[in-house]
């Protein structure tokens, strides 16, 4: 659903003057969002080939060891995405392409051995246990599919978002962190999934059945992950047409940057992420929820939102992009909305760092939903309350620059917590 929080009107009470200098502000931060957009994308890039790189190792020389590897360089290629999230909602190119990277939750059991408590096919969904792994051909939509060999032209023709369910999940980072880490069955206790690296191996060692198919799956997604984030960094490229949507218009871009953050910020990350799982007390609604990896993804989901405003973001090498931002033409209308804004966010890292620190020391995201759980309940409240809290000045922002029209997204957790029980 989407909330509308407020319709600016239209810019106006301008010299000509004025008007120039701010039409010529706009464009520079309108650039240098550009720039940052596809350094984060190119980021993303490099770590998710230094991921193929481990993905390779562990399927030709399956071992401990190199499973270890695999799932530590997917951790690190979470790091320049999740700052990417940000680019969303404003941006139609992002948004209509981002479903085949990020999508999450997904019915693992349609690609993979499941536990028997998961359960079988639904009326919601009939391949929620499909196991495309075990099943070199199998029947969607009336028609038999052959999936002798597993590609990537299979996982994103046929069985991505299959029979037009959101939960058939084939590609993309989750895919792979499945395919890495296997289901959390812990519930609310502490630990990850504990997929063996045997499920890898070859001959009697095999575990899980199927490892030469699960290997070629996993490679397969991963190949996937890295021809979408090669299409998606050359869109902000200099002749990219996401750089070129975003520049055609210089109120219609800044809408676009003060949609990402408000959207990410309330609806999503404040609502759907982290507000819906507290209430229900259930960690299935962690974002990157077999590798217990959800601390750091909303850390830096935060961290994005925070780089638009302040228009810089530090590369995986240590290099600053920065340049023109929104908190310079906030400045130039209301120096001291500027400072309520950069407080709140602020706030927000800090409260989501919390949540960072007490995951990385033992007390993992699982454990905060449980239920009872009050220590855990205040530590995701924080954050939830900071993202709430800067969207109400993200608001003020889209006011002072007097855009129109601006739509953040909401979330029933948030705008109608009975909505969530029915």
């Amino acid at each position: 659903m989407k909330t509308v929080f407020l319709a600016g009107a239209a810019l106006t009470g301008l010299t000509v003057g004025s008007t120039a200098g701010l039409a010529a502000d706009k464009a520079a931060v309108l650039t240098n969002y550009a720039n940052i957009a596809e350094a984060k994308y190119q980021d993303s890039l490099a770590t998710a080939q230094v991921l193929k790189a481990t993905v390779d190792t562990l399927v030709a020389q399956p071992s401990a060891e190199n499973l270890e590897a695999a799932r530590a360089a997917w951790i690190a290629a979470r790091v320049p995405y999740q700052q990417s999230e940000v680019f969303r909602f404003g941006n139609p190119i992002v948004d209509d392409w981002e479903g085949k990277v990020n999508a999450w939750p997904l019915d693992e059991g349609l690609i993979d051995y499941v536990d028997a408590s998961y359960g079988g096919p639904s009326d919601e969904n009939t391949l929620a246990a499909l196991n495309v792994i075990a099943n070199p051909s199998f029947e969607l939509s009336g028609r038999v599919v052959d999936a002798a060999r597993i590609t990537p032209e299979l996982l994103e023709g046929a069985l991505h978002e299959a029979d037009g369910i959101e939960a058939n999940v084939a590609t993309g980072y989750h895919a792979i962190e499945f395919l890495l880490w296997g289901q959390d069955l812990k519930g609310t206790e502490h630990g990850t999934g504990d997929r063996p690296w045997t499920d890898y191996a070859q001959g009697d060692t095999c575990t899980g059945g199927n490892c030469g198919r699960r290997g070629e799956y996993l490679q397969a997604a991963t190949d996937l992950l890295i021809s979408d984030l090669e299409w998606i960094t050359a869109q902000w490229g200099e002749a990219g047409d996401a750089r070129a949507a975003l520049l055609a218009d210089e109120d219609a871009g800044i809408t676009a940057m003060l949609t990402g953050m408000g959207s990410l910020s309330y609806g999503e990350q404040a609502g759907e992420r982290m507000r819906l799982g507290l209430m229900l007390n259930d960690p299935e609604e962690e974002h990157d929820c077999f590798s217990d990896n959800t601390h750091n993804s909303h850390y830096y989901d935060g961290l994005g939102v925070q780089n638009v405003y302040l228009g810089e973001y530090v590369r995986v090498n240590g290099e600053l992009v920065s340049g023109p931002s929104l908190s310079d033409l906030v400045t130039e209308k209301d120096a001291t909305l500027d400072s309520e804004l950069r407080t709140k966010l602020s706030a927000t890292m800090l409260a989501l760092g919390r949540i960072k620190t007490a995951a990385e020391a033992g007390f993992s995201y699982d454990q905060m939903l449980a239920q009872g759980n009050e220590a855990g309940e205040a530590l995701v409240m924080g954050g939830v309350n900071g993202l709430i809290g800067q969207t109400r000045s993200i608001e003020r922002v889209v006011s002072a620059l007097k855009l129109d029209g601006v739509a953040f997204e909401g979330s029933d957790s948030l705008d109608n917590p009975s909505a969530v029980f029915n």
